[in-house]
């Protein structure tokens, strides 16, 4: 006979499996002419067994996405749907008022305001921050899919920072940290970045790993910010 507990856990894992089958599909290309090698090592990574959930893929279930070709270049349209939070538009723009600016860096050139902002908090949505986000990296890699973004300060100092990848048509952050303040500063770092993104007509989704398995505040975050869960469906070519 199943105890209590078992069946708890039977009815809960029903409900996320209804749950995340009526998700909508998006279908995301990895196009390994960006970089044979990393795009191939990236789609192992996204597809390979979910850490958890042994029968999704690793970022095949819940994952947080936006539409970027939704909005037909025209990020206006993003930031109208934003602004409906009540939230992430007026934080930006807080952000900004403050004297943040935003732009597209070589993490090397930041090596050690990077290791400060990886070490001012010992713990990020409730949980420890990672060792391994403790250890000063000397050089950052730069394969020809990635780029950097930073948000400086009025005094020119790299406050937070998102790393990401253009894999094929789309694109994911890889690394995405700040400062903990009340300034807006991740709210404007996300919301230039997609606006740019829209802008540019060239990615059809951006991905912000995913909604399985986050901390509430994280998901809160996400929402506030345009993205919704996905299923993704991968194709490699």
């Amino acid at each position: 006979m199943e105890t209590p507990a078992t069946l708890a856990k039977l009815m809960e894992h029903a409900r996320l499996a209804l749950e995340l089958a009526r998700l909508p599909v998006a279908r995301l290309r990895f196009e390994q002419d960006r970089n044979p090698e990393g795009i191939r090592h990236a789609h192992a990574l996204f597809t390979r067994p979910h850490a958890r959930y042994k029968v999704f893929g690793n970022k095949t279930m819940g994952i947080a996405l936006i539409d970027l070709a939704a909005f037909a270049g025209q990020p206006g349209g993003y930031l109208q749907q934003v602004r409906r939070s009540g939230h992430a538009g007026p934080q930006s723009r807080k952000a900004a008022a403050r004297g943040y600016r935003l732009r597209r860096i070589d993490r090397n050139d930041h090596v050690d305001e990077i290791h400060a902002i990886h070490t001012s908090c010992e713990q990020r949505q409730g949980r420890p921050m990672d060792a391994s986000y403790r250890v000063r990296r000397e050089v950052f890699d730069n394969p020809p899919h990635f780029e950097c973004h930073g948000v400086f300060d009025a005094r020119d100092r790299l406050v937070a920072y998102c790393s990401m990848g253009r894999y094929g048509n789309f694109v994911a952050t890889d690394q995405l940290m700040g400062y903990k303040n009340q300034d807006g500063i991740m709210y404007l770092l996300l919301l230039q970045i997609i606006c740019r993104l829209i802008e540019e007509r060239e990615m059809e989704y951006f991905m912000y790993d995913t909604f399985l398995g986050a901390q509430p505040g994280l998901r809160d975050f996400k929402r506030r910010v345009g993205f919704k869960p996905y299923r993704a469906r991968y194709e490699l070519v």
